[in-house]
């Protein structure tokens, strides 16, 4: 069964890596969404975002077998969830704004808005 799809197990591991990514990256957005969402401040999506970072790192070292307690890939899954967290409460905390609050906000991106005076 192991070859039916990979010749080696080198091209399996790297789906699943890719996978283990887009899942990572899809939760953060998802996450800073869920906080705007509930009209939460933005500290919560980070606070969301460090719990994240540190799943990550257990899947990295389940999977992998990668270093569980390293600050420096921490670091960097940290910073990498955090632009897809800011992003997804951002985006989400824009089309609040501009659709509840018409008449005083209008949509300048799709990650900020400005007043409409």
């Amino acid at each position: 069964m192991q070859g039916l799809f990979f010749e080696s197990d080198d091209g399996v591991r790297l789906v699943i890596r890719a996978l283990v990514v887009l899942i990572g990256f899809w939760t953060a957005w998802r996450a800073g969404k869920a906080v705007a969402d509930g009209w939460n401040n933005y500290p919560l999506a980070v606070v969301y975002t460090f719990l994240l970072a540190w799943a990550m790192q257990f899947l990295h070292h389940a999977l992998f077998n990668g270093p569980m307690l390293s600050g420096l890939f921490y670091g960097i899954d940290f910073v990498t969830l955090l632009v897809f967290s800011t992003a997804g409460y951002r985006f989400r905390r824009t089309n609040q704004m501009v659709n509840n609050y018409y008449w005083l906000y209008e949509k300048t991106s799709a990650f900020s808005w400005k007043d409409k005076h």
